[in-house]
């Protein structure tokens, strides 16, 4: 089993030199503005999510995601007995699921630091309370302006304990109401 798992990363490899240049082409420019958003995310002055934000843009996502729905409506009983898996095309969809799996986790993580680096001058300790990205930007949308935390309802968003830690935390905040169009964006 091993083995086999061993060669099938192997394929893997060789079949990513293989891929037409045109596919190449979205992946590239996507690595390319996700490690340079990464790298500059500190420095880098942007005022909109959009221009932060643009794997949804491509066209590899856009490509994707409408084969997954095809799949999903299609449905498949294919036995995958004496078959290459390579030649079965939902073993190939996987793949670029997979690939594209890891463009939308970096994905997050840009859009957590735009809403962190914005939302920091409101609520600067919400970033040590809250640590994943998802729940951050959940809290962020549900607090908004609020200044008297008492009068948001967390429930569900966060366990009681981390709820409370973030009410404490944000009735002695030295965070100032955010600008409405700074908290819209």
């Amino acid at each position: 089993m091993a083995d086999s798992f061993l060669a099938d990363l192997d394929e893997l490899s060789d079949n990513e030199a293989e891929i037409p240049e045109e596919n190449n082409v979205g992946t590239a420019d996507m690595e390319e503005d996700i490690d340079g958003d990464l790298a500059d995310l500190e420095s880098l002055d942007y005022d909109d999510l959009d221009s932060v934000s643009k794997l949804q843009k491509t066209h590899r996502y856009i490509d994707v995601m409408q084969k997954v729905e095809e799949a999903l409506q299609k449905g498949s009983e294919v036995s995958i007995q004496g078959v290459d898996l390579e030649d079965v095309p939902e073993y190939q969809l996987i793949v670029e699921c997979n690939a594209l799996s890891v463009d939308i986790e970096n994905e997050i993580v840009i859009i957590h630091n735009f809403i962190r680096d914005k939302y920091q001058l409101k609520f600067p300790e919400l970033e040590s309370l809250v640590n994943h990205p998802i729940d951050y930007a959940r809290v962020v949308k549900k607090i908004g302006n609020e200044m008297d935390l008492t009068l948001v309802d967390l429930e569900g968003l966060l366990p009681s304990a981390i709820i409370m830690v973030v009410s404490v935390t944000a009735s002695t905040t030295t965070g100032k109401p955010l600008p409405e169009e700074v908290l819209n964006n």
